[in-house]
């Protein structure tokens, strides 16, 4: 098969691509932390959290980065949040 040959936007859908991950660590921080409750309601929080995940799985298939192990649940409190 053909190799993924690098473009001249690469180096920006790779910035894009971290963003979207500083973007979820933010929001795993909110959830952990219960901070997320001065922010959201619950529908919105999870409204949110399905955005963030969007993003990072559109850059990473813009990059040409498929999941690896552990990142399926990548955006996901470490606790359940409670309502």
């Amino acid at each position: 098969m053909s190799e993924r040959q690098t473009g001249r936007y690469d180096s920006l859908a790779r910035r894009w691509l971290a963003l979207a991950e500083r973007r979820q660590a933010h929001f795993i921080e909110l959830c952990n932390s219960g901070r997320w409750k001065h922010y959201f309601s619950q529908d919105q929080l999870d409204d949110e959290m399905r955005r963030v995940n969007d993003d990072y799985e559109r850059w990473a298939e813009i990059v040409g980065v498929g999941p690896q192990a552990g990142e399926s649940d990548r955006a996901q409190p470490s606790e359940p949040v409670s309502r």
